[in-house]
């Protein structure tokens, strides 16, 4: 996973009037002098999903040139096998409900090692085929003959959009198509081309829902030890590389005493009803300050639900949950920003596929802070590959 990021605005101080409250048309003189240009909080929504830079300041391979062969590996499947949430809510999901799997024809999308089409052999499915584009495809067939499942299990390997499957429909859609941001890969699009191909009326997806969550955390000491680092190296001045590094969002764990806001959900995606065009979204949020505190950087997190299943079975990415491979997101301002309790900040949120490679998600945030230290709009750009 590889995150790209560019700062397009950057947040001014705004003195304070004599009466302590911030003038706010003080406020946008300011930004229009430094910046010549208007607040971004007068765009439209429309206006802030279309208007976009298309070049970040750090470059990188294309997630396009490996990731097919990057599941060819076992690293990475180990990481996946290996996520007692992740995998254990599927083999819930599935194991206690095998009356929803009995007798069923199942549909694994990006199979992987087959742990998934084994599950639903064990509920009891009468058959089940999974696609995988990588070579592991090899290994998961041996897999289900030594499991005793090698009659029920088939694999096709190849691209879910390419390849024919040996029925015409299938009762129950399986796969673990999530990625960091949920939707960074783009494999849900696969998700939904199955289902729109093959999955029977009124059939169903595991998981079937899926929320995207948002927060702001302070996080001075993270943020010094790993963008700090590049200040002085071996006596020498290494500071253009910090520009870089520092607009570079990871992939971490948040304490769940770091969040210093309120969160929100930013989408919410029913899988039996979303749409292609439902993954290229633009949302406003409003966050409130829990505490006086410095906030560093927004996390993002995402919970999925069997809702097919009784009672439903969620796989929560949250901070202070038990962590998952995916761990959570984190987009890092340029420069802290100062909150006091019951205080906004607020803004835009736009998720695009990029243009190069609809495997890479390109993320505009803005945000603006009404308070005592006002913060006027400010928009950052991220790469997500």
């Amino acid at each position: 996973m590889k995150w790209v990021a560019r700062t397009e605005k950057t947040g001014i101080k705004v003195k304070e009037a004599s009466n302590g409250k911030t003038d706010k048309s003080k406020t946008k003189e300011a930004w229009t002098e430094v910046t010549g240009d208007t607040p971004r909080q007068e765009e439209s929504l429309e206006e802030f999903k279309s208007n976009w830079s298309e070049v970040p300041i750090c470059d990188a391979p294309s997630s396009k040139d490996y990731y097919f062969d990057s599941y060819a590996h076992f690293g990475i499947h180990e990481d996946m096998l290996s996520d007692q949430v992740r995998t254990g809510a599927y083999m819930k999901a599935i194991l206690n409900n095998a009356h929803l799997f009995k007798g069923k024809t199942v549909l694994d999308v990006g199979a992987g090692t087959g742990i998934l089409c084994l599950f639903a052999a064990k509920a009891g499915a009468k058959r089940c085929i999974g696609i995988e584009c990588s070579e592991i495809a090899g290994f998961a067939t041996a897999i289900a003959k030594q499991n005793g499942y090698g009659d029920i299990i088939t694999y096709v390997h190849g691209k879910v959009e390419e390849v024919e499957i040996p029925v015409e429909k299938v009762d129950i859609i399986i796969s673990e198509w999530m990625g960091y941001f949920l939707i960074y890969e783009s494999m849900l699009d696969s998700v939904l081309f199955a289902r729109d191909k093959w999955l029977v009326k009124d059939g169903l997806i595991f998981p079937d829902h899926a929320k995207v969550y948002l927060a702001g955390i302070e996080d001075a000491d993270y943020k010094e030890e790993k963008f700090g680092f590049w200040n002085q190296l071996w006596g020498l001045d290494y500071s253009p590389m910090q520009p870089c590094a520092l607009q570079e969002p990871v992939s971490d764990i948040v304490d769940k005493s770091a969040i210093a806001t309120s969160s929100e959900c930013i989408i919410e995606l029913d899988l039996n009803k979303c749409t292609l065009q439902d993954l290229d979204f633009v949302v406003p949020y409003k966050l409130k300050a829990a505490r006086k505190d410095f906030l560093h950087a927004m996390v993002v997190w995402f919970d999925c639900s069997f809702e097919a299943c009784s009672p439903p079975v969620v796989l929560s990415t949250a901070p202070g949950k038990a962590s998952t491979h995916w761990k959570q997101s984190v987009m890092y301002f340029k420069d802290p920003i100062v909150v006091h309790e019951g205080e906004t900040l607020s803004g835009m949120l736009a998720v695009r596929k990029n243009a190069a490679n609809p495997r890479d998600i390109d993320v505009k945030l803005s945000y603006e802070l009404t308070g005592k230290y006002a913060v006027p709009t400010t928009v950052q750009y991220y790469r997500l590959r």
